[in-house]
Formats: C-alpha cells, structure tokens, sequence
C-alpha cells in the first residue's frame, strides 16, 4: 500500500508549552495518556513500566482499544493546545488537547502506533526537545507492536529515553486508583491495568437510594472518596438507561473540606434530558431547570447531607481520639469520677457542635491552642455564663442563618440531654444500693459469690468508690499470678466458728459450701505526678455469711508480703490496690477497725495500711453503700429520690437486676 505521511506544528511554541507542565509531577504524563485512550472511548487501557536490572524504569507503554488516530485529523490531534476536538461526552477528559505532549516531563522521546478505522495503522513521533513538531507516516500491519490486535482498532504510546524517577510500582497503582476511581466507578465496563494487574476502584462508602418523581424512578448512587480523586471535583452525573453520561454538575458539597463525592443518578428520564431544559412550561420539560429536576436535586441534597453528617461524626470522633492521647482535655482531678465522666462527655459534645457547624474551625490548632480553647470551653459550659458559648462561637463563625439556628439548638440540646443523662445514673445507681441493701439483709445466707455477686460486682465496679468505675478487662497473665499467690496464703480458704457471728454459727456448713470471690484488674492509669504507670487492683469478698476478723487481716497482709517478694511484681510501675470486702466487720474485731483509725487523715474508706506502692483496705457492704449515699446526698436530696423499699423483691429478682450493666 502507499505510504501517506503527514507532518505540522502546534500553535503553541515549545517553551509555551513547557511552561503549562513546568509543575506536573512526572508520572502525570502516564494518566494523561491513559485519559487519552478513555476519550478516544476505549474500554481496556493497559500501562506497561519496564524496568532494567539495576531497578528504576527504563520505558513505558500506554495502550487502549479506541477508536485510534486517524492521519487525516492529524491537526486536530496533535496541531492544537488548549483547544481539543474531543466534545461529545460530559466526562471526556482532553478538554485542553494537551495531555499527549505531557510525556516530555518523564521522557526524551514518544511514539504513537494507532491504528484507525478510516487511516488504518500508522506512527506518529514526537520529540521532546521539539514539541511543536511531529511527523506520523502509515505503516504495515506487520509494523504495528506485538501487542496490539491488527484486526481492531486502537492506540499504543511507548515513551524512550525515561529521564525522571517514577514512583514504586504500589505508589503509582494508588495514584492512578485515586486519579480514576471516579471514573472507573462511573463505568464498570472499563477497565485499567498497571502491568497486567487491574487498578481497583479506590476506598469508599457507597449510599444508595430509590427515587420516584413525577413518576419516573431515579436510582442513585453516592460514593464517598476516602482519598480526593485525583483530577475531578464532586461531581453529579446524569446516566440515561443505557448507562451514558449525558451531562454533569457540580454537588453542592463540592466545597466541604475533606467530604468528597461522586453521585450518579440513572433514569430513563435521562434519555430526553437537555441541558436548556427545551419547553419549561410544558409538563414533559428535561434539564437542569425543569421543575423535576428541582425536585430531585431536592432529594439529592437531603441524600447527600446525610451521608455528610455521617463523615463528620466518623471524622469528629478520630479528631477527639487525638485530643485524649494529647492530653488536651482537663484532667478533672479531684473530682469524683462519675462527674468526670459527665464534665468530659458534656464538653466533648459542645465541640461535636462546633465541629458539625464548621469542621475547620478546630483544625491547625497547636496542642496548647486547643488546650486553651477545650478547657475554656468546659469551664464555661458549667457557669453561670454558658450561654456566652453560643455568643461567641457565633460571632467567629461563618454561618448562614439556616445553619446558626441549628447550632444554637444542638447546643442547648447538648447541656439538656447531659443533665438529663447525669440525672438517670443517679437514679439507677441509687436503686442498685438499695436493692444491695436489701440483698444484703435479707439474702446473705443464700446469696453465692459465683455467680450471683461476681456478676453484680462488674456491673456496678462504681460501688468501690468513683475511681474504680473502669476496671477494664481481664488481664490472663496477671490475674493467673494474682491468683496462685492469695492460694498460697496460709489457710485463706478455711472457716472456723469464730469467723461467723455468735447467732449465724449454725450457718457453718453452708457456709464452707461458699467461695470466696476474687477479682484482679491491670490497668494503665498516671499517677499523682502525672507519670504513666499499672495500677494493680485485686479485691477478694468474703462470703456474706463470715464477719472479717483479725484472721482475715493477717491473710491481706502476708498477700502483700507475697506480692512484694514475686519478682514480676517489682517493677516500679506497678502499684497495687489490694482491697478486702466483707458483709460486715466482726463485733469481736478491735485491730482492724485500730489500723483504719491510723489511717483517717489520708481521708479514704477502709485503709489499712499505704506502702510506697501499696495501699490495702478493709471494706464492708453497709460502708460502701452508705459512702454513696453521703457522696451524693446533694444531688439526691434535689431531685428528690427516696428510698425505695424492695422487701418483697426475691433474692433471684434482686440479682437478676443488680447484674445488669448501668452506666
């Protein structure tokens, strides 16, 4: 066949078009040429990087099944930049005509071998060092690279003479996931590979819904990006019933920080849709002006500020988990620790508020910044002036009017349904003492330690006092060790008749059935000084049915000798809680209730004795109960709780509810 040859320059100079790439990272030239082979509507593009023996690549192939370059188009092609032929489809890509001469950011040297369904195959090269001169000539099909089909049309690009660094193979299948995620997920039948493997539609959350309006039926798709796509806005699309995009627009959460998204919306509604929208007065008028498609963007936006609300709560939630590692919260010390709890979850969702009102307004903060701004904020939240939290933050952010009525509700909503939470554990825990009283007056002899206390124990560790409210989980390794050693305390399971009161002595055999109840915790937690360390908590209940005596006090101290003297148990770091529970102190009893009196000024409940690292305490039901009672008898008295009488209640009735978790 006769050779045709073609030649031409662009409009542009070569330094005119260097300058538009003088910042496009180097590995952009391999999209841009993929782009081409998706415009040039492929549906298979294939990037090849050969690498040489030394590692780093040595050449780069681009190839796709499209329609391929037809020679007698040529200027339209290659001759123009900044001015592309490629109209026809909303998510062409070669807007500018310009992607093609990107390759001189990674190579000296491109060649295109095509093959076009009028000029048949042919070649067309490309110089870096002269970019606005090409020269193509058509070629035998015997020409054409071993990969490509003769009998179909298509376009491979090989790039020679590589003079830039590329990314790691795993690099550049993220970066040309995050490029053409969106796409690709726009149309599954197209596919890209990076050295023969598929590059996979990157990370998101898809939300779909149904939609029917003025009885046509709209599906629709909403993708969340974890990651920007790489080159497309947030867009939403319009796909006829053949799955073509007819036309796009951009989301009006287009503009939200780090919330990206691509939405598609199919219908059959599509397949008459202008973009003037034609006759609007007539009830059958498409486009973007139609009274349908207001409808519908309706819908959309209500979909779509859903799933916006989703991803700021997701993202709030990451950004407090950095608060509490960085300490930015106050540390609340002194307080009890269930006011703790409703001071920190009080002022974390005022900053949920402020966070939902305005995402950027607690971003690049400093550490001391946000110290100042989350303490200043708890403090206002418990005065007389909290209303001033509202004043303020208004007056820095910029809200509309719809969004600042919003804020002003979930504020006040915020101090509402704290107070109402706080009052609910009051209350719950105030029936849980009584209902233990009641347990423990009317129930001792048949109540067991396991599983009947075991379980109201680690539902209600708050009964110890408020800094035991989280004892964590089970530690195996520790609560093994814990274990043999108070098993290795001489006689610590034997009952003899001075252990039971005078009255209950007849109680001895059913008392030897019992178990005593042990529980081990280690815990991470800072101490005084605010240095990290394990605090060690072990409490051993004695069966409801034995009184402590100074027998149940020389087994707690030659525990602690034992502890001290176990060389796992040495460390500095661990400081230990060991804590006695009985029903009741014996009547007979004289040093334990000595060795707590030697302790009063330290100001905490049954302490015996405070080692170095050491505390131990002896503790009964009655004390427990009535310490709540006193710690809380403020707040009690104002909201009026009384005493409940649950005489009647039986003892599996009591356990049953006793063992239910409460916060």
């Amino acid at each position: 066949m006769a050779t045709r040859q073609i030649s031409g320059k662009t409009e542009l100079n070569g330094e005119g078009i260097k300058k538009h790439f003088r910042t496009t990272d180097p590995w952009r030239a391999i999209a841009e040429l993929v782009w081409n082979g998706f415009d040039a509507k492929a549906l298979n593009v294939g990037v090849l990087v050969d690498e040489g023996p030394m590692g780093g690549a040595t050449r780069v192939d681009v190839s796709d099944d499209g329609e391929g370059i037809e020679l007698e188009t040529h200027a339209e092609t290659f001759g123009r930049f900044n001015d592309s032929s490629k109209k026809e489809d909303v998510t062409t890509h070669g807007s500018h005509g310009r992607g093609r001469l990107s390759f001189h950011r990674l190579a000296e040297r491109a060649v295109w071998w095509t093959n076009a369904a009028g000029s048949g195959p042919a070649r067309i090269e490309v110089n870096g060092a002269a970019l606005t001169k090409y020269e193509g000539w058509s070629v035998e099909s015997s020409a054409l690279p071993a990969g490509m089909d003769v009998g179909k049309t298509g376009t491979t690009a090989e790039l020679f003479n590589l003079h830039a660094a590329l990314p790691t193979t795993a690099e550049l299948h993220k970066l040309l996931s995050i490029e053409f995620g969106w796409f690709l997920g726009l149309n599954p039948t197209k596919k890209l590979r990076l050295n023969e493997t598929e590059v996979a539609v990157p990370s998101h959350d898809l939300t779909q819904r149904k939609l029917s309006i003025d009885g046509h039926d709209f599906e629709v798709s909403v993708l969340r990006w974890d990651l920007k796509p790489g080159s497309e806005k947030s867009y939403v699309y319009l796909l006829n019933s053949s799955g073509k995009t007819v036309d796009k627009r951009l989301s009006t959460f287009n503009h939200k920080g780090d919330f990206h998204t691509s939405i598609y919306v199919g219908s059959k509604w599509v397949d008459a849709f202008e973009p003037s929208g034609g006759d609007l007065a007539s009830p059958d008028a498409t486009g973007f002006e139609s009274e349908t498609w207001r409808k519908v963007a309706r819908e959309l936006n209500k979909i779509t500020k859903s799933v916006y609300e989703d991803f700021l709560r997701k993202q709030f939630e990451r950004e407090i988990e950095g608060y509490v590692a960085d300490g930015v919260f106050p540390t609340y010390a002194g307080l009890p620790e269930d006011y703790k709890n409703w001071r920190f979850e009080n002022t974390k969702s005022i900053l949920r508020a402020i966070y939902t009102a305005d995402p950027t307004a607690l971003k690049s903060l400093k550490k001391n910044q946000k110290k100042i701004i989350v303490r200043l904020l708890d403090k206002l939240a418990i005065s007389n002036e909290n209303d001033a939290i509202f004043e303020v933050l208004n007056s820095v952010l910029d809200l509309d009017e719809v969004s600042t009525k919003l804020f002003a509700k979930q504020l006040k909503s915020v101090s509402l349904q704290s107070i109402v939470s706080a009052i609910e554990v009051l209350r719950r825990r105030h029936e849980v003492a009584d209902k233990l009283r009641t347990l423990m007056n009317d129930h001792y002899l048949e109540t067991l330690e396991t599983p009947d206390l075991q379980g109201i124990i680690e539902a209600n560790t708050w009964l110890f006092g408020s800094s035991y409210e989280t004892l964590g989980a089970e530690e195996d390794t520790f609560t093994k060790i814990a274990k043999s050693l108070r098993d290795a305390v001489k006689g610590i399971d034997d009952i003899t008749l001075d252990d039971l009161e005078v009255n209950e002595s007849a109680a001895i055999e059913g008392a030897s059935k019992q178990t005593d109840l042990f529980l081990a915790r280690k815990v991470p937690h800072h101490d005084s000084m605010g240095r990290k360390i394990y605090r060690c908590i072990v409490v051993e209940i004695k069966r409801p049915s034995i009184a402590l005596n100074y027998k149940h006090l020389q087994q707690l101290d030659g525990y602690a000798q034992l502890i001290k003297k176990h060389a796992e148990f040495n460390s500095e770091a661990m400081h230990f809680e060991l804590i006695l529970i009985g029903r009741k102190i014996s009547e007979a009893d004289t040093e334990i209730r000595s060795r707590m009196q030697g302790q009063v000024a330290k100001g905490l409940p049954g302490l015996i004795s405070d080692d170095e690292r050491m505390k131990r305490f002896v503790l009964n039901w009655y004390t427990l109960l009535d310490n709540f009672l006193l710690t809380n008898q403020a707040m009690i008295d104002a909201l009026k709780l009384k005493r409940d009488s649950f005489a009647g209640s039986s003892r599996m009735e009591l356990i049953a509810d006793l063992q239910k978790k409460v916060a």
